[in-house]
């Protein structure tokens, strides 16, 4: 396993683009979910009055930063169909669901289980909040404070300065266990059973917020480092507000998430595979 040599602590704050946080690479999703309706970001922005916005997203990514107007129904809420089912007694208006961004599956995944449960009339709005953010910051919500100043998003290269690839993550971890809290954050829909350091990580969904900021704080009174990972590396960036809100110095997250650990694995597998392929 290879040492992370050094990371840059920078704490300013920069302005961000649609490059920094939005993806340009397409949707994924489109190809994944193809029975999935969806409306594009300036046609949201034209029927923003005339729709109602669901922001599929955990309470505290909600709370961060979102669409101005929307409600938050988390799709990993086990009453989620419960509320979907009274806001529809409420209008006959279009449902739209949005979540992080090109990557993110929640949009897609919450109007599939709309239509599930008998709900008609849903869509999902799949570019994400960065996209929507960044272009719209009048019709954006950040900290509670609209419109927004993109000057306050927290910069592509501070997230980045926190980031650690799975194998540095997990060395870094090894080399100070003792000193070394490790939270999983995903919530029960990603993570399928155990994490991946069994005996000296958490689980702390990003909804169990008490939870969650319970284990924070005793870290931060022990003076030890917290090491966290999602599901694709996108949900912590939402944490890090709550993170340096909190005064929170010694925190890193796992670069891509679990899906970057597991190839990881797999990847070594495949090579120790192949060389004992060779020696044969």
């Amino acid at each position: 396993m290879h040492r992370l040599i050094q990371i840059v602590f920078a704490l300013t704050i920069g302005v961000i683009s649609s490059s920094a946080f939005g993806e340009p690479e397409g949707f994924p999703g489109r190809e994944k979910y193809p029975d999935i309706p969806y409306i594009e970001l300036n046609d949201l922005y034209a029927q923003r009055d005339n729709v109602i916005i669901v922001d599929a997203r955990s309470k505290l990514e909600f709370e961060t930063l979102r669409i101005k107007n929307a409600v938050n129904i988390p799709i990993a809420d086990e009453f989620f169909e419960n509320e979907l089912y009274r806001l529809r007694r409420t209008t006959d208006k279009t449902i739209v669901f949005y979540c992080n961004g090109h990557r993110c599956y929640k949009s897609y995944q919450a109007v599939k289980r709309a239509q599930e449960a008998d709900i008609s009339n849903v869509i999902a709005y799949d570019a994400g909040i960065f996209d929507w953010a960044t272009r719209y910051p009048k019709e954006s919500v950040l900290l509670g404070n609209s419109p927004i100043n993109p000057k306050s998003l927290i910069a592509k290269n501070v997230f980045k300065s926190r980031l650690m690839d799975p194998d540095t993550f997990s060395s870094s971890i090894v080399e100070s266990i003792d000193q070394s809290v490790v939270i999983d954050i995903r919530d029960k829909f990603q993570r399928a059973a155990v994490g991946f350091y069994p005996g000296i990580e958490r689980w702390a969904a990003l909804d169990d917020r008490n939870k969650l900021f319970a284990y924070i704080r005793k870290a931060k009174l022990e003076n030890k480092t917290l090491y966290f990972y999602d599901e694709v590396g996108k949900q912590v960036r939402w944490l890090q507000y709550a993170l340096e809100e909190a005064g929170v110095k010694k925190y890193y997250f796992m670069e891509k998430g679990a899906r970057a650990y597991y190839k990881m694995l797999t990847d070594l597998e495949w090579n120790k595979n192949k060389k004992v392929a060779q020696r044969n």
